[in-house]
């Protein structure tokens, strides 16, 4: 059975005191909406449809930055999550399938939660709502239930005391087929405390029709919602322990776990050792055996199997490391390929540049790749070695075998084999820094004096 997901996004998280959509504040360096969209990646879904209110721009940006395919629909009145639901309609026009409503500000829901719930829905259930049980119900709204059978949802400032000292809760996701979805939400009121389209509602409108209704329970932590700073520092906390844990149990060894932080799409092979005080950020993968050092900083990068970076190395958007190459301290690449073997050790910027197999980059070296406009490239061979200090002036070429010498501005290309010298000739003075010293010395005490 084909599958839809509709992620509500609207709200504008008035408690986040934020200029920012609530759902583009970031856990694990990805919105919050990502994250549930993220759940239902298992599931394949046909179709995605994203709930859009405030900051409706900032938030279609977004997903394109990502790469979500979705499709958008606007509700410029928040009335409910009936009436964001409802909002979905056109964009799952012709969809024969499940839907499944997520929220874009509850980014824990796990895949195999979702997978529970349209089994029950392939069980026969017209509408499968998720439910938690946690410590203290709070206000959230509760489940009422008929042995197997979800009567109704009642929401917390509409329960009886009876209603209230139920134990068993709503997280507010729901899977339905699309169009029983929405001919039930059509049904709904607005006849509530709050005057709002509750999406609640359908369940008792459901089972007024003679469609079965039910629930699938969950952990808690699952169903956790971000709605102020507070749950936001919460929620990273949460997410960084899960993904240490997952990390751990994929084979990587890190030395001090609770230093290390990880991005939401971060992938790290087996046997990858993650010394101390590491940050990965969006798009970091490092293949089996590679070893990141202490107080390094990764992001939108690929790091072979068999590479070592850092201590203190930065890894920047579209570096791509080569089996058993190094990258040292205080060393920065972006943009450019590093051959397998290549070393880059100390103290160098290496910047939309290629650097050949076996090469060897010294200490201080530059890519001067940008001239005030344009960004240029620099090319280095195989069997390469850079002495140190040396500013490659792009666009160059360095040819395989070749070498520069330490100090040397090279602003032109470089042949095979070839020696390159691209600095001034020195001149010794005999005598004469022992005077320009005594100078300036009987000039500091004259001012003294004076």
């Amino acid at each position: 059975m084909p599958t839809a997901l509709i992620v509500l996004a609207a709200g504008k998280g008035t408690r986040m005191e934020s200029d920012l959509p609530k759902v583009l504040h970031e856990v694990g360096q990805a919105p919050l909406y990502a994250h549930a969209v993220a759940s239902a990646r298992d599931l394949e879904p046909e179709r995605i449809v994203l709930i859009v209110g405030h900051g409706a721009d900032a938030v279609q940006a977004s997903a394109g930055a990502l790469g979500i395919e979705a499709t958008f629909a606007l509700q410029a009145e928040q009335l409910g999550t009936a009436h964001a639901v409802a909002q979905a309609r056109a964009s799952l026009d012709g969809f024969d399938g499940d839907a499944i409503v997520l929220y874009g500000d509850t980014p824990f829901i796990r895949p195999e939660t979702l997978e529970r719930m349209l089994a029950a829905r392939a069980a026969g259930h017209a509408v499968v709502v998720l439910g938690f049980q946690p410590d203290d119900p709070a206000r959230y709204g509760r489940l009422v239930m008929d042995g197997d059978r979800l009567a109704r949802i009642v929401e917390f400032k509409d329960a009886t005391e009876a209603e209230r000292a139920i134990g068993l809760c709503n997280s507010g996701v729901v899977a339905a087929d699309a169009q029983t979805l929405f001919n039930l939400v059509d049904a709904v009121g607005n006849d509530n405390a709050s005057g709002e389209y509750y999406l609640t509602d359908i369940v008792q409108i459901a089972n007024a029709r003679g469609l079965t209704a039910t629930v699938v329970t969950c952990d808690p932590s699952e169903t956790m919602g971000i709605d102020t700073r507070a749950k936001l520092v919460e929620a990273e906390a949460v997410f960084q322990a899960r993904a240490r844990a997952e990390a751990l149990d994929n084979g990587v060894t890190m030395l001090a776990p609770e230093t290390v932080f990880f991005a939401q799409d971060t992938h790290v092979g087996r046997d990858v050792v993650v010394e101390q005080n590491i940050v990965f950020g969006p798009g970091v993968t490092v293949e089996t055996g590679a070893r990141i050092r202490a107080f390094s900083h990764l992001e939108g990068c690929h790091v072979s199997s068999g590479a070592v970076i850092g201590p203190y190395a930065r890894l920047r958007p579209g570096a791509e490391i080569g089996n058993d190459a190094r990258i040292g301290n205080f060393v920065e690449v972006k943009a450019s390929e590093i051959g397998e073997g290549a070393k880059v050790n100390h103290l160098s910027y290496i910047g939309d540049a290629t650097v050949g197999e076996r090469s060897n980059i010294g200490a201080g070296t530059v890519t001067c790749n940008y001239d005030g406009v344009f960004k240029h490239r620099t090319t280095i061979g195989r069997g390469v070695f850079i002495g140190s200090d040396t500013m490659l002036v792009a666009p160059v070429t360095i040819g395989d075998d070749a070498m520069t010498a330490s100090g040397s501005v090279i602003t032109e290309d470089v042949p095979v084999g070839g020696l390159a010298l691209g600095r001034a000739r020195q001149v010794n003075k005999p005598g004469l820094a022992r005077k320009l010293f005594d100078r300036l010395r009987a000039e500091k005490d004259a001012k003294k004096k004076g």
